[in-house]
């Protein structure tokens, strides 16, 4: 098969999506040679991806107001990895507490409109988004973007105390306390930013 035909391979899989021992077949190549492919393609394009900063750069040439960070814990399966928790027990490094299931913790940034700009590598699903955030370099970006691009972040409340241009919403109080008229007008405005 000549690269062009590869290209077309790849570009028909991520057009249509279908079983690749089905497109191989039509192709008249082997399951192994459609990864393979299939992989080729996403490394090619993955290396021609604007890194962070210039993910921001762009953003803020464009006139957008601010971005949003958000994280997402990904089911995953075979995967199998061990580590020490905070509490010094031994923990599967996969498994997330939070969401009592096994995955991978990905974290994004994104234009208002809900565009994302840059997708962080999968981190094992145990660790917090704040901790995958600042371990991806994704944090220092925002900070910078924050003081040199007038580009502040939207975050929820995961990233509570993330630093400076990070701006989450104020937590309600315990009990039957309510959240004072200033901090709930904040957190209504940083919930109607477009």
């Amino acid at each position: 098969m000549t690269s062009r035909e590869q290209a077309i391979f790849a570009l028909v899989w991520f057009r249509k999506r279908e079983d690749l021992t089905l497109l191989a077949a039509g192709f008249g190549i082997s399951r192994a040679t459609a990864y393979r492919y299939r992989d080729e393609a996403m490394y090619v394009l993955a290396a021609q991806a604007p890194d962070l900063r210039e993910a921001l750069e762009r953003v803020a040439a464009e006139g957008w107001a601010h971005v949003i960070l958000d994280g997402k814990v990904f089911d995953t399966d075979r995967v199998a990895e061990t580590t020490t928790s905070v509490k010094g027990d031994t923990i599967h490094a996969w498994c997330s507490g939070k969401h009592r299931d096994f995955g991978g913790n990905v974290q994004a940034v994104m234009r208002p409109d809900g565009l994302p700009i840059w997708v962080s590598e999968v981190f094992p699903g145990h660790l917090h988004d704040q901790t995958v955030a600042t371990d991806s370099g994704a944090l220092g970006a925002l900070y910078w973007a924050a003081a040199h691009l007038d580009l502040p972040t939207l975050a929820d409340l995961g990233y509570e105390g993330a630093g400076q241009g990070v701006h989450t919403p104020i937590k309600k109080p315990a009990g039957d306390q309510v959240l004072d008229t200033d901090n709930r007008t904040y957190n209504r405005l940083q919930q109607l930013r477009p």
